[in-house]
């Protein structure tokens, strides 16, 4: 796997040019699922939308997504109708909230090694569209996988989720533990979601820093916590994000505060833009 990991970043090298170079990349990951990772995504992007910024959402978990639900849709298309159906790309982007957009994953898993080399370029040439985005967020499916492993090392950022319970906190120890095994990356971004105070955050994230600190050679950055808060699930059930129903509650605010901070972060990216994330997503895929 690291030997492929470093293959693919390789080829992309050198294949970037005339690309936009401050599209900031980000992976969102949890080393388990039910953490709450793809709300955050969601909620995150719109509040990063609102604040100017252009955002696009890529639903890296194929087959199992579910961005589209928590934003109130049901997408006709998503990617692989654009690879094998000939579709334009603002045929298949769903603009939400804001003007946030997000390229739905699709399920056909398979279907990836279908793909022949024309259709590579193709979908490439049309990505072109897609220009002027501030950041793409890739949220990824739960838990460790190549696939996962493969998106992270396609980004500028890794922003892992986690929650205080110990089978999380562990889950998300695994995750980090297989990105340093690898060599894909030798930073990440936590957020430690449903809090019941923002201490219990800030103590759980010192406390996993520790184990990090002591056990990997990552460094890890806390983004914040998230609160626990009955106006989020309320939300969910309404499948409209928390930043746009209840803007004022708690877990709204926290998201905010994230947003905020990752704004302050995005000073330094690897220059891939677009495309450049794009093709090395195709050559994993093929």
């Amino acid at each position: 796997m690291l030997d492929q990991a470093q293959i693919l970043r390789q080829m992309a090298n050198g294949k970037q040019e005339n690309l936009r170079q401050d599209t900031k990349i980000i992976t969102v990951a949890s080393g388990k699922g039910g953490v709450g990772k793809s709300n955050i995504v969601v909620n995150v992007a719109i509040a990063l939308q609102k604040m100017g910024k252009k955002v696009l959402i890529f639903d890296a978990d194929v087959g199992m997504g579910n961005d589209d639900v928590l934003m109130g849709f049901l997408p006709k298309y998503n990617v692989f109708d654009i690879i094998f159906n000939n579709m334009e790309i603002d045929d298949v982007v769903i603009t939400g909230p804001y003007g946030v957009k997000l390229l739905p994953g699709g399920s056909g898993i398979n279907r990836v090694y279908e793909i022949t080399e024309y259709q590579r370029n193709k979908f490439l040439e049309k990505l072109t569209s897609l220009k002027d985005l501030d950041y793409i967020f890739m949220d990824t499916g739960a838990g460790i996988s190549k696939r996962v492993l493969e998106y992270v090392s396609c980004s500028d950022d890794l922003i892992v989720i986690t929650t205080p319970e110990p089978t999380a906190l562990m889950d998300a120890y695994s995750l980090l533990k297989s990105v340093v095994n690898f060599k894909i990356k030798d930073n990440a971004k936590v957020i430690i979601n449903r809090t019941v105070e923002m201490k219990e955050g800030k103590d759980t994230f010192d406390k996993f820093r520790h184990a990090v600190q002591n056990f990997l050679k990552i460094d890890i950055e806390y983004l914040g916590n998230i609160s626990e808060d009955k106006k989020l699930m309320q939300a969910v059930r309404l499948q409209q994000p928390v930043i746009i129903s209840n803007p004022t509650c708690d877990c709204a605010k926290d998201i905010q505060v994230i947003a905020n901070k990752i704004i302050g972060n995005s000073t330094v990216n690897n220059n891939l833009g677009v495309q450049g994330l794009f093709k090395k997503l195709m050559n994993i895929f093929s």
